[in-house]
Formats: structure tokens, C-alpha cells, sequence
């Protein structure tokens, strides 16, 4: 199973109450197949998926899927620090039915050691779902080693690795020792260089946002018209930075709800952001026409 082009992080609405906003899912939903994606993730970090509960967690996934359709490939992230927890998740997402795949977060906290990582991100493999390594390691405390993606790599349910370890040379590096290993940029504002060198795509925040400029710049740069790919990448840069002088999700949310998309609504810890940062994002939004 192969994993390319722009698959969007896609945010989890809630209502003011709290609750689980299913209609504004929807739409969010039927947004980005509107405008071209390839995949949409769903229940990652950008889903807010540390302040839902189980049952939340497999219906979001599970209406996603309905949602969609068919119409693009869904990566249900069902990731966890503990793998009994991460098993669980994967195998409801697997009963349930629909999804492409799954996102498998490194091990946060625990930081376990290389032989532990191996062995976490198999277990969840051996369960047949097609698996995308998710290297984050300024949120998981801990990089997977490259000896370990090495060995991942030949399991045949491992499919791809998110790169969001902010280095474009890792993607080299990774593409050295496994050249027909998938990988996908996990940073908006890397993803054209990331491409340059041998990335496949990207797991986007900003495609909530604009998810047809977003997957004509990557189609771009994959069918090497860098070019047209960098004055994409320079004029919507702004909104890549922004989307990240607060926590994701905080500000891809604040950007949504600016624009009439989702309300203005987090689950503790996550909260608004700042009044500058509103106003930064506002500008930046309006500067460049969405609003």
C-alpha cells in the first residue's frame, strides 16, 4: 500500500459544550476531498487525540471513514506510548473497517530504548494494517534510531515514516539505507525540500486550512516543478510559520474558527491562544485572501 501526496492532520471540532462536533466533521471532511487531498489523518496530534476518550477516539475515526467514502485513503492515528494501549486502538480501527492505515507515534515519555521501539512499533504491525512510523521526537522526548527504521523497513506492514524531526538531511539518510522506503515530510514548511531529496509527501496542518493550494504546491514539487512548487512554498510560508507560534493544534484550530470553520474551542490543557497571536494570525489569513 502506498502513501503519497498531501494527507491533512485533521483537526477534531468540538461544540461549545465540549462535545464532539460530528456535523462540522463533516464538512471538514468534505472540504478536503473538495480540494484535492490525497489522505486525511484522523485522530493524530493535530485531532487533539490526548483529551479524547477511547469511545470518542474510534468514532471520530470511524465517521471519518464514513465520511469520506472512499474518495481518499485514511491513516486512523491510533498511536500510543503504551503498545497494549497503541494494540487496542489499531485493532478497533481494524474491526471497524475502512481505514488505509495507521499512524504509530514514538513512545512518548517512557523513551524507550532502541530494541524496545522495534519491538513496540512490530507488535503493531504484526496486526496487518499497513503502519506509518511517526518520528516526532520534539514531542515524544526520543528520535527512532535510523537502525531501527532500517529494520521496521523490511517488516511488510511498515509502509512509511513521517518525518518531523525537523531535518531535511534525515530524510537523505533514510532514503540512503532504504531507497524504496516511503517517507513523508511532518512539517509544512520542509515539505518541498523534503520532496528535493526523496520525500513522497507530506502530513499537513496547513491543508486544513488551504487543501487545494496545499496539494497543487506538493503535486507540484513531486513532479519536480520546483518552480511553481517554491512560489507556492514563499507565498503561503506566513501561514506555515504561524500555524506553529502556538502548541498544535492550538493555532490551525484559532485559523478555522477565524475563518467560520469550527468553533473556537479546545480541551484542557490545550486553550486559546493569545490576543497577539490572534491578530498575527488574522493578519496573516487575511493577507493572504481567506478571509
Amino acid at each position: 500500500m502506498k502513501l503519497s501526496g498531501t494527507i491533512t492532520a485533521l483537526v477534531t471540532p468540538f461544540a461549545k459544550d465540549w462535545s464532539v462536533d460530528y456535523g462540522r466533521l463533516r464538512d471538514l471532511v468534505e472540504e478536503q476531498v473538495a480540494g484535492g487531498v490525497e489522505g486525511i489523518c484522523s485522530v493524530g496530534t493535530s485531532g487533539e487525540s490526548p483529551t479524547l476518550s477511547h469511545a470518542e477516539h474510534h468514532k471520530v475515526i470511524e465517521k471519518t471513514i464514513e465520511y469520506a467514502a472512499g474518495r481518499v485513503k485514511i491513516v486512523a492515528g491510533t498511536g500510543a506510548n503504551s503498545t497494549a494501549e497503541a494494540l487496542s486502538l489499531t485493532q478497533a480501527a481494524i474491526d471497524a473497517g475502512g481505514a488505509d492505515a495507521t499512524l504509530q507515534v514514538t513512545p512518548y515519555y517512557n523513551k524507550p530504548n532502541p530494541e524496545g521501539l522495534y519491538r513496540h512499533f512490530a507488535s503493531v504491525a504484526d496486526l496487518g494494517l499497513p503502519v506509518v512510523l511517526y518520528n516526532v521526537p520534539g514531542r515524544a522526548g526520543k528520535e527512532i534510531p535510523l537502525d531501527v527504521v532500517a529494520r521496521l523497513a523490511k517488516h511488510p506492514n511498515v509502509v512509511a515514516i513521517k518525518e518531523a524531526a525537523g531535518s531535511v538531511e534525515r530524510v537523505s539518510a533514510i532514503k540512503n539505507l532504504c531507497p524504496d522506503f516511503t517517507v513523508l515530510s511532518g512539517d509544512d514548511s520542509l515539505a518541498v525540500p523534503m520532496i528535493s531529496v526523496g520525500a513522497e509527501g507530506v502530513i499537513s496542518v496547513a491543508s486544513n486550512v488551504i487543501p487545494r493550494e496545499m496539494s497543487d504546491m506538493i503535486r507540484s514539487a513531486m513532479a519536480g516543478d520546483f518552480i511553481a512548487a517554491r512560489k507556492a512554498h514563499a507565498k503561503y510560508y506566513p501561514l506555515f510559520h504561524d500555524l506553529f507560534i502556538d502548541t498544535n493544534p492550538v493555532m490551525v484550530k484559532e485559523a478555522l474558527a477565524l475563518m467560520g470553520k469550527c468553533d473556537r474551542v479546545f480541551r484542557l490543557p490545550l486553550c486559546e491562544t493569545t490576543d497577539a497571536n490572534l491578530a498575527k494570525m488574522r493578519a496573516t489569513l487575511r493577507s493572504l485572501g481567506l478571509l
